[in-house]
């Protein structure tokens, strides 16, 4: 092989990557670095749009209908919730699971109910740390 040939994949010629920047922009992920680095994160955090609206979002109605409640004060239970799984882990692997206690925006719950969340830590765009938070389930 020639120094100008490039190896293939083993699944073929990549057809289209979605960066996280990209996902930013179009809200599969929600940036939420500047609470995260009050939280004590020193890498940038973002949230799948999914873990964001069953943990985070909610708005006046939400509290009208349920119980006195705010965005900031919910992203700041699972930044914080995250940054102690952190500090609790073995350092080992990119993923921990952590839980926290959150009321559920389904219009009719007033009490608080156990929910899991997954921290990845990995590679941004430019080969940087990032970490990002989801559901368990999602990937």
């Amino acid at each position: 092989m020639s120094n100008q040939e490039k190896p293939s994949s083993l699944f073929g010629e990549v057809i289209y990557a979605h960066t996280r920047a990209q996902a930013i922009a179009d809200g599969v992920l929600v940036d939420v670095s500047q609470t995260a680095r009050e939280a004590g994160f020193r890498w940038p955090v973002a949230m799948t749009r999914t873990a964001w609206e069953d943990c985070v979002a909610w708005s006046e109605d939400d509290s009208l209908r349920q119980v006195h409640q705010d965005e900031s004060g919910r992203l700041w239970d699972v930044l914080w919730m995250a940054m102690n799984a952190i500090r609790r882990s073995s350092g080992e692997g990119s993923q921990t699971l952590y839980q926290l206690y959150r009321v559920p925006r389904d219009g009719k719950c007033n009490e608080a109910q156990l929910v899991t969340l997954k921290l990845m830590a990995g590679p941004g765009d430019a080969g940087e740390p990032v970490i990002t938070i989801t559901l368990p389930r999602e990937d």
